[in-house]
């Protein structure tokens, strides 16, 4: 036994990060266990239950592992505990996808069967897109999808509104579409910016079918995007200036802002501000042209794969 486990035996606090990690986790698990009732999993109840909802024994079956080892994990014990293991007893405690999201966070583990069940963007968040202009704005994921935008962003690099939903994503956009493409200055930097924060983002999600499917339809339709992705290259940081050349109304210059919606990196609103008095001037003209183009904006799209909820 480790002196910092002894000391915690000795005292009965939790001392260190892991540590504190393991006692929220055993306590996490003890109330799950205990809100559910044996009918819940088709078990029996028996004359002589004294403990509420399920006994430790009855988790340990359900999920197929000891109940020696379970008893650690409820008693904070610094034992390994796998991804399957952790999905069998999600499903054991009939835990729901947040609930399932915690448990694996609390492990330190990743979940290899993340959540798909996410909403719509919600009529409070496409109002505020509009709000928002005559500035550009938009919301999206993770991967880059555009899950909803305004007037003004939808004319700001191309008619967004002729493009198919399944392909409003800025990495499929910014590799394969023409017009997209035109409209962004030091488009090859941009580019390999683009991809090496792609490559950061996704080391957190390369189980995830979306994920694999989305990279490997860049790798088939762009050598920009494969050439860039051979590069290893990872960045975190997002550039805070972004240059435009839009068709409408010419060269465009603003302050670009992330307002993350969630924890970690998952769903954001994007929205650039005007940087200079011309470009502010232009977009006023550029949000009339969408007004009086019919330009829908807000355009809804699902939330998937390990989104948070908004």
């Amino acid at each position: 036994m480790t002196t910092t486990a002894a000391h915690e035996t000795a005292t009965g606090t939790p001392t260190g990060e892991g540590a504190v990690r393991r006692h929220e986790l055993a306590a996490f698990l003890r109330s799950r266990r205990e809100r559910i009732s044996p009918e819940q999993v088709g078990l029996p109840r028996g004359r002589r239950r004294r403990t509420p909802g399920l006994r430790r024994e009855e988790v340990a079956q359900l999920s197929a592992v000891g109940v020696t080892w379970y008893t650690w994990l409820e008693q904070a014990r610094d034992i390994q505990v796998s991804a399957q293991v952790l999905d069998a007893l999600a499903r054991a405690l009939l835990l729901d996808p947040t609930e399932r999201a915690h448990l694996f966070r609390l492990a330190g583990a990743a979940d290899p069967a993340p959540t798909t069940d996410c909403p719509a963007v919600t009529p409070a968040l496409r109002a505020l897109l509009e709000q928002i202009e005559p500035y550009p704005a938009c919301l999206q994921n993770s991967r880059y999808d555009i899950l909803a935008y305004n007037r003004t962003y939808g004319l700001l690099l191309c008619d967004l509104d002729a493009v198919p939903p399944e392909d409003r994503n800025c990495m499929v956009l910014s590799y394969t579409h023409p017009e997209w493409q035109s409209s962004i200055v030091h488009l090859e930097e941009v580019q390999r910016l683009m991809a090496a924060r792609f490559r950061a983002t996704m080391a957190a999600h390369l189980a995830e079918p979306a994920w694999k499917t989305l990279l490997k339809r860049l790798q088939d339709q762009s050598p920009e995007f494969r050439e860039a992705w051979q590069r290893y290259e990872v960045v975190a940081h997002r550039s805070k200036t972004k240059e435009f050349l839009n068709r409408h109304v010419g060269r465009l210059v603003f302050d670009h802002t992330d307002l993350w919606l969630g924890p970690g990196s998952g769903p954001r609103m994007v929205t650039y501000v005007p940087a200079d008095d011309t470009t502010r001037e232009r977009v006023a003209r550029l949000h009339a042209i969408a007004r009086g183009s019919g330009s829908r904006g807000a355009e809804p799209r699902p939330m998937t794969d390990g989104e948070v909820h908004i």
